[in-house]
């Protein structure tokens, strides 16, 4: 393939990955969210955890944020399966999907986007466990804003959230998050005066 094609490829999965922008996370809607995050808002605020307990945990806040972003870019392509459809559905492997979706790229870029699926999904490393602790504690932290904007049927999705948490960093944040308020950084006083 020549470098041309190698950059068309690029390309393609970057804006492959725009659809994340517009791609709504679906399991939301069962709670009764109208217009819920889109994957890429989700994935965004996981990067960012990821980074954060990454810094607790002793890990590499670098590698940690990489697999984050990169952790449902598979949905472009297969959705967002709601956890009641995965008993009835079997989607393909994320890492088929990722190798598939960075095939035309270069080969580096692929060879990072596919090694950082594959040891996420692995989920052995500390990174990885970080990362997927960071999923889960975005997912518990969307809860906890919805209840506070008035949807009052998100506790199943906290309560799997908590319960999948593996690193004693999340879980502390996890109950930071439940006893916070979402917009108390409001009140907090400018020293930009």
């Amino acid at each position: 393939m020549s470098d041309d094609q190698h950059l068309t490829g690029a390309m393609t999965f970057i804006f492959e990955a725009g659809v994340l922008k517009r791609a709504a996370r679906t399991g939301w809607w069962f709670a009764g969210v109208k217009h819920p995050e889109s994957i890429a808002e989700h994935s965004f605020r996981t990067a960012l955890i990821g980074m954060m307990l990454a810094a607790m945990e002793g890990a590499d806040p670098a590698r940690v944020s990489m697999m984050c972003v990169l952790h449902d870019t598979q949905e472009t392509r297969v959705t967002d399966i709601p956890h009641i459809a995965k008993h009835y559905l079997t989607a393909a492997p994320n890492t088929a999907v990722t190798a598939d979706q960075v095939a035309a790229c270069p080969p580096a870029v692929a060879e990072v986007i596919t090694a950082a699926v594959a040891e996420y999904e692995a989920g052995e490393t500390r990174e990885a466990v970080v990362a997927r602790d960071a999923d889960k504690l975005e997912c518990l932290v969307q809860a906890v804003e919805y209840r506070h904007q008035g949807v009052d049927n998100v506790q199943r999705w906290i309560d799997s959230s908590c319960a999948a948490l593996q690193t004693r960093s999340a879980q502390r944040l996890a109950d930071a998050a439940l006893s916070g308020q979402p917009l108390a950084w409001l009140q907090t006083p400018s020293r930009t005066t």
